[in-house]
């Protein structure tokens, strides 16, 4: 089986080849930009066919694609930061729209039908009220972020080309996700590598903060991928399927987990420039749909998240 991982040196991408790499005959072949870093695929390089291309270039694409010949997409590459996407909103729709449309097209035009999982976001539903949570694939999608509109573009495209073209698309809502090797942009490994940061000296024992109350459902990343992976052994092409823990944790409590973890007596400190325009309160996920139809369940506790992610940055720093 030729499998296809766009964004393959990315976060999610890295933990998807280290998941198939215990499958049998799976031969693996990576998209990568040529500037992208290889820090989170270097122990695996030898495993991967990797692939140059830039997913907004559709010539570029296109060829990949006919080079490839994939049966299976896992469909990672994306402007994936949603502060990013204040600062970088053209950017953002272009990477994660344009992109995939490039990919939908190339699959369509070169009559194959691989099965493809497209990674869309819970940012999607933006502004979520009380009376809504916990958030179901039905929830209106009221995206707060131009990353959340790049995500229900991409979903919606999927959604078209299901019913236009019939192409196996399967949406896949990821819900936060988090573990080792998530970029220190990210809040859970923020928050980590200032505290080795500290710990080793190398900064003041103040730690910058932005918002602590919003609230958010988190999977570890070996979770998520193992979900995604079934989303194609077992869900539906055309279906939106919400893959979350079904439990949410303020920041501030993951904060205080994180400190708990350190011997270090460390001072939280909030930093303006870390608040968004406009923040999601609450993002707390109902994964029912999805565990009906095929039986995944998450298994690692969060509390293993957040010290592998410390660990993670203790050996790195």
């Amino acid at each position: 089986m030729k499998i296809l991982i766009t964004g393959v040196t990315g976060f999610v991408g890295s933990h998807m080849v280290e998941y198939l790499l215990g499958k049998e005959d799976v031969k693996i072949h990576g998209l990568r930009r040529w500037r992208s870093r290889l820090d989170n695929i270097n122990h695996l390089i030898d495993n991967i066919v990797l692939e140059e291309c830039d997913i907004r270039d559709a010539t570029s694409v296109y060829n990949m694609i006919k080079r490839v010949k994939p049966d299976r997409i896992f469909h990672l590459a994306a402007q994936s930061f949603v502060p990013t996407s204040w600062h970088a909103p053209e950017e953002t729709i272009s990477t994660n729209m344009i992109g995939n449309l490039n990919i939908y097209e190339a699959v369509r035009n070169l009559e194959i039908n691989p099965l493809i999982q497209v990674a869309c976001s819970s940012e999607e539903y933006g502004m979520v009220y009380p009376a809504e949570v916990p958030i179901k694939e039905t929830n209106p999608l009221r995206p707060l972020s131009p990353y959340g509109v790049s995500k229900v573009g991409q979903d919606m495209l999927s959604y078209q080309y299901y019913m236009s073209y019939k192409l196996n698309v399967v949406r896949t809502r990821g819900f936060n996700h988090t573990g080792p090797r998530r970029g220190e942009v990210f809040v859970c490994s923020n928050f980590a590598k200032q505290i080795v940061d500290i710990e080793k000296g190398k900064k003041t024992p103040i730690i910058k903060v932005g918002n602590l109350e919003a609230k958010r459902d988190f999977t570890d990343v070996r979770d998520m991928v193992n979900a995604y992976w079934l989303a194609l052994e077992k869900g539906l092409p055309g279906e939106a399927y919400n893959i979350c823990s079904g439990k949410a944790y303020s920041i501030r409590e993951i904060l205080d987990l994180l400190l708990s973890m350190s011997k270090t007596r460390i001072t939280v400190e909030e930093d303006p420039a870390r608040l968004r325009p406009s923040d999601v309160p609450i993002l707390l996920g109902d994964n029912s749909k999805f565990r009906k139809q095929t039986g995944w369940e998450p298994t690692i506790p969060f509390e293993k998240t957040l010290r592998d992610i410390l660990d993670y940055w203790r050996d790195q720093t």
